[in-house]
């Protein structure tokens, strides 16, 4: 009987002999990880056994490279694999522990589990923090905040974190305070914006993170920018990129000029409504920008040699100026999401 797949999706993965990054298809089994070139391959390029293996995960190996994983196999080989985002890394991690741990239990891997009492862990989860700090309702209060005739758009004061940590119940006092914003910092999740913060990251100080209504911070992936002729290389100048993220993930994008297909990673904003496309291995400036107003998606179930593609989960923007993106989502699933959630947007957006 063969193993049962349990999660599937395109990971960027670090390439063991040449260390570069590529986009992979990535298949987690009961016993272990398979890669391929392509989701079409009919054999892997690689196979990962996770009896014994151990998981690092967020791991920093890589200064700016986010959502990183490793797995680290009984031959002390170490695999590296990068998420489009956050959840996705966080959902890839708890399944293959999840794997794991049935491979040491003897037991077959079943996603519905007993829920035992909920405990709070030794360590503080980091990831389930930031996400309760991203909450639009009861998280850290995103604002327009000036400084040095420049204005910061999407950010927080350093004393505004640690005060909800505090009136959160995360931490007993503000020093407890200090150290997880740090290590929220060091991990990532939070990011420097301005001269003050960034010095204190750059600086031998105690705690990089400060407890300051001067000091500034923001989220990655929120949108931050800055105005006002700022010289810092984070800033982003472009209308575009104010919207809230709605959705985000990869996709294969048909290129205009030589037809060929490449694994991009897409961000969804909306108000102003743009996709934006990525190297998802690459640079964190896009490849380019759907402008979403007034645009027509819909599937396509056949392409241009008139057969029958609907395996292919395809679909297509046609923008307001008629220029058309052929896209490729992984399941029907998949494909019907993004297409309600461009619709959405595309009605709200500017």
């Amino acid at each position: 009987m063969e193993p049962k797949r349990i999660r599937e999706g395109y990971l960027v993965k670090r390439g063991s002999v040449f260390n570069t990054w590529k986009p992979m298809w990535v298949v987690l089994l009961e016993d272990g990880i398979e890669f391929y070139k392509k989701k079409s391959d009919n054999s892997p390029k690689g196979m990962i056994p996770l009896k014994g293996s151990t998981l690092t995960s967020p791991c920093q190996d890589f200064g700016k490279r986010m959502f990183v994983f490793k797995i680290t196999t009984t031959k002390q080989q170490d695999h590296f694999f990068q998420a489009a985002f956050l959840e996705e890394r966080d959902a890839w991690v708890r399944d293959m522990k999840k794997a794991i741990k049935c491979i040491e239990g003897g037991q077959k891997f079943a996603r519905k589990s007993t829920r035992r009492s909920i405990r709070l862990p030794e360590t503080i989860d980091l990831g389930a923090l930031y996400l309760s700090m991203k909450d639009t309702e009861k998280g850290i209060k995103e604002l327009n905040l000036e400084k040095d005739k420049k204005i910061f758009n999407h950010c927080f004061t350093g004393n505004c974190v640690i005060d909800w940590l505090v009136s959160n119940q995360s931490v007993r006092n503000r020093q407890e305070g200090l150290m997880i914003a740090s290590s929220l910092l060091n991990e990532g999740y939070l990011q420097p914006a301005g001269d003050m913060s960034k010095s204190a990251v750059d600086g031998t100080a105690e705690n990089p993170f400060l407890d300051n209504p001067d000091a500034f911070y923001y989220f990655p992936d929120s949108g931050f920018f800055c105005e006002e002729n700022s010289s810092d290389d984070d800033v982003i100048l472009k209308e575009e990129f104010r919207g809230v993220i709605i959705k985000q993930g990869c996709l294969l994008k048909q290129g205009h000029r030589r037809k060929n297909w490449k694994v991009r990673k897409f961000i969804l904003r909306e108000d102003p409504a743009y996709l934006h496309y990525y190297d998802p291995a690459g640079a964190e400036d896009p490849l380019g920008a759907i402008h979403l107003r007034g645009c027509v998606v819909t599937s396509v179930e056949s392409n241009s040699n008139g057969r029958k593609s609907e395996e292919e989960n395809l679909f297509e923007i046609i923008t307001a100026d008629e220029v058309h993106y052929f896209l490729q989502a992984a399941t029907p699933k998949e494909r019907t999401e993004w297409i309600k959630a461009i619709q959405m947007a595309s009605r709200t957006g500017k």
